[in-house]
Formats: C-alpha cells, sequence, structure tokens
C-alpha cells in the first residue's frame, strides 16, 4: 500500500499506525472502520479505529 497516499477526508495523528501518511497528518486509507469497545458509548474514549494496525509492533 501507498503510505505517501494522504486521504485528506480522514485526519490522523496515529503515527505508530501503519496506515498513517508518513508525511502529513491524514491516513492512507480509502476508508476506515470505527467501532467501540462498550455496549453503549458514551464518550469520545469509547471510540476506537478499527482500521489501526501497529507499525513497529511484532518486529
Amino acid at each position: 500500500m501507498d503510505k505517501s497516499y494522504a486521504n485528506q477526508s480522514i485526519k490522523c495523528t496515529v503515527t505508530n499506525c501503519a496506515n498513517h501518511n508518513a508525511t502529513m497528518n491524514y491516513c492512507s486509507l480509502d476508508s476506515i472502520t470505527v467501532g467501540t469497545h462498550e455496549a453503549n458509548p458514551t464518550v469520545i474514549q469509547c471510540t476506537d479505529c478499527e482500521s489501526f494496525v501497529c507499525k513497529d509492533c511484532g518486529k
């Protein structure tokens, strides 16, 4: 996948995500999935980017 692509519709500051654009604070994916780990989410901390892939984990 081309990490130089910056989808300017998806802002992202998670630099340790493998999908993060290499030079700007955007995602390099065409779309993402947002989910929750709570039964009844009420605050931003309850939401998750389910498209997250750890860039340096498991190496």
